[in-house]
């Protein structure tokens, strides 16, 4: 095999990222050397590759999916929004630049056509199949002329395309037709047909309207994958995956202990890197939830303020919404509080940024002895430590520069030497994400956090992170092999689209 395939979607959130992910896992648990693809990627959820590049983590997720390791390749351009007008531009792994939606639509999107075109060339050479993801819809024809990442790229490259519905929001039908019928006739030609997403119920049902989509648009549907909870992994934006439970399909197991913990997470704007209390919530006994009230912190055994990409404006918000005082009383009482990147730098003394909001020396809450000065170079590492007697790995991904003056260390080298963050009594703080999957470390941790607390909770001895989501990719791939038509699917990855599709219209400009 070397082939290709883009997974698009009638709409942001139909499925693209677990549908692809899913598609990888089967390719290689049938031998094929496969590797994930995002030209364009809008997300705060972010990763950093052993090379020290930043890619969205959707694709790290599905570069484990694949079996390999994640690199800048898989997602040449990452969009890391700072407001409603503008995002920092992450090219091959590096900031290189703030833009405004109206400055990167206009002109600079379709100039990265070409590291685009290479990068995914290159991936080409090297593995037998490549699964590319598009982003929204690619029907979005405001954006056409200079798009990257749907039919432009599909175009460029000559990939099918599977387009993805989510049924359980309604009118896939509808969104099916529509998303054909408003691409050009060359675009068009490469649409291969439809993939439904979390279905509920008889599939028999079904039927009768994809047998007349068929009779419609002359494309078929190449499978219906049912309804399953807790898969939506990694995803890009918005909280739905840790609001809903995370990693675990069903109920989360009984708690070891008497008690369980309460995780309150601060909602701060331009939230980044939420899936950092995935790992707590894969925990029997822990229960998180998102709160933006005072009132939802007064029964949480741990407060934890996660990272944002505006540290001034989601301190400011925390102060607006009474948060801040709620969390100062909280660490006046000795009760536990967790600051992640960001939330690590709120949690300080003084913040001078004249770089990321541009608001020069702004007051922290002054729980920890930190003060944070933003550089203009970003941090981008893989680093590993001890902390409470544990093994810890992790990776940093901040403009800000922490100077610690006092309190305890947090995360030190193997000969006791602080590496990151501090501790003051109930008050943690750390630029490291991801901290949180080393099962030791988040083991040690939770049995402080229940001590201080107060609670007779018991951290499950054999919980395993990285096992739950081997689990839950490998569950991807089993939707993939026993409700999709594979032998149809892999002559779409190893042939191309079919030739002769009929042409829809009224269709668009090509």
């Amino acid at each position: 095999m070397n082939g290709g395939l883009l997974v698009a979607g009638t709409t942001s959130d139909a499925g693209k990222s677990v549908v692809t992910a899913g598609i990888c896992r089967w390719l290689v648990r049938q031998g094929v050397k496969v590797a994930p693809f995002k030209a364009q990627n809008m997300s705060l959820n972010s990763f950093v590759t052993r090379e020290g590049a930043e890619i969205g983590r959707a694709q790290a997720m599905q570069a484990q999916a694949c079996r390999t390791e994640p690199t800048a390749l898989m997602n040449p351009v990452l969009l890391k929004p700072g407001g409603e007008q503008s995002s920092q531009v992450v090219l091959l792994g590096r900031p290189v630049g703030e833009m405004s939606a109206r400055g990167y639509h206009g002109g600079r999107q379709h100039r990265l056509l070409g590291t685009v075109l290479d990068c995914l060339a290159e991936l080409r050479s090297t593995y037998d199949a490549v699964i590319c993801e598009g982003a929204g819809s690619p029907a979005e024809i405001n954006l056409r002329r200079t798009d990257i990442v749907n039919m432009g790229l599909a175009r460029k490259a000559r990939l099918p395309v599977l387009v993805v519905g989510d049924i359980d929001r309604g009118g896939v039908f509808a969104s099916f037709f529509g998303t054909v019928a408003l691409l050009s006739r060359e675009d068009q030609e490469l649409v291969a047909g439809y993939l439904v997403n979390k279905f509920r119920g008889d599939v028999s049902l079904l039927r009768p309207g994809l047998d007349m989509l068929h009779g419609l648009t002359g494309r078929r549907t190449y499978g219906v994958l049912p309804f399953r909870h807790g898969l939506g992994i990694d995803e890009e934006d918005g909280l739905r995956v840790s609001l809903r439970g995370t990693v675990r399909e069903s109920a989360v197991a009984e708690p070891v202990g008497e008690d369980v913990l309460r995780v309150a997470v601060c909602a701060v704007p331009l939230m980044s890197n939420f899936t950092d209390v995935d790992a707590l919530a894969a925990e029997p006994g822990v229960v998180v939830r998102f709160v933006d009230r005072p009132a939802e912190l007064a029964d949480a055994d741990l407060v934890v303020i996660p990272g944002t990409r505006g540290t001034v404006r989601a301190l400011r918000w925390l102060r607006e919404r009474g948060l801040a005082d709620a969390l100062v009383r909280r660490a006046a009482e000795g009760r536990p509080v967790l600051g992640v990147c960001g939330g690590f730098q709120i949690l300080g003394e003084r913040i001078e940024d004249e770089v990321e909001s541009r608001a020069g020396e702004v007051e922290g809450l002054g729980l920890l002895p930190v003060r944070v000065r933003f550089a203009r170079e970003k941090t981008l590492t893989r680093p590993t430590g001890q902390a409470l007697g544990e093994r810890v790995e992790g990776y940093e991904i901040h403009h800000g520069v922490a100077t610690v003056d006092g309190g305890d260390a947090f995360i030190s080298d193997d000969g006791g030497h602080s590496l990151d963050g501090c501790r003051v009594g109930g008050v943690w703080g750390t630029h490291w994400h991801g901290s949180l999957e080393s099962d030791g470390f988040r083991r040690a941790f939770l049995r402080e956090v229940a001590a201080a607390a107060g609670r007779r909770f018991v951290p499950a001895p054999d919980t395993s992170f990285a096992a739950l989501r081997e689990e839950q990719l490998d569950r991807l791939g089993d939707l993939i092999e026993q409700h999709a038509d594979t032998d149809a699917l892999w002559r779409l990855i190893e042939s191309g689209a079919p030739q002769g599709l009929p042409f829809i219209p009224p269709g668009a400009p090509a």
